[in-house]
């Protein structure tokens, strides 16, 4: 039975050996990281401190890019749990934008992301940062020195 022809109650088809990457619906695959990543989990939280720490002043990068760099592609929500629930002032999380340059932050917080990144030289087309100028390239293996 392929993928395509599954109904909604069927369990995954077991992986043919072990080590194999079983085959799971794509919705129970997005509800899974998306609980995943509400938690905090020490090992990739440490991992997203260090390449959020790698980002320049006058440079960023977005919370899906920061979350591929560490190893964990599918965890943009899980940087944005991280950075909100930190304490303040111990990482640079005006440096993290949403897709494409967007300050996803409402209100104060997004106005003081703001002043932060123009303070730091950072320019903005309108309401989103040039990421062609600004967007700071992650290297992963540059972060676990």
């Amino acid at each position: 039975m392929t993928m395509s022809t599954r109904r909604k109650n069927d369990k995954p088809v077991r992986p043919p050996f072990p080590g194999a990457i079983p085959t799971v619906p794509t919705s129970q695959a997005k509800r899974r990281i998306l609980r995943d990543g509400a938690r905090a989990n020490e090992l990739r939280d440490t991992a997203f401190r260090r390449i959020i720490l790698s980002i320049p002043a006058g440079k960023v990068s977005t919370y899906g890019q920061v979350a591929a760099a560490a190893g964990y592609p599918l965890y943009h929500r899980a940087v944005a749990r991280l950075l909100r629930t930190d304490p303040p002032d111990h990482l640079p999380w005006h440096r993290v934008l949403g897709a494409g340059g967007e300050i996803k932050l409402r209100g104060e917080p997004a106005i003081e992301q703001r002043a932060r990144l123009k303070m730091e030289g950072v320019k903005f087309r309108g309401k989103l940062v040039n990421m062609e100028l600004f967007e700071h390239a992650l290297r992963a293996w540059e972060s676990f020195d």
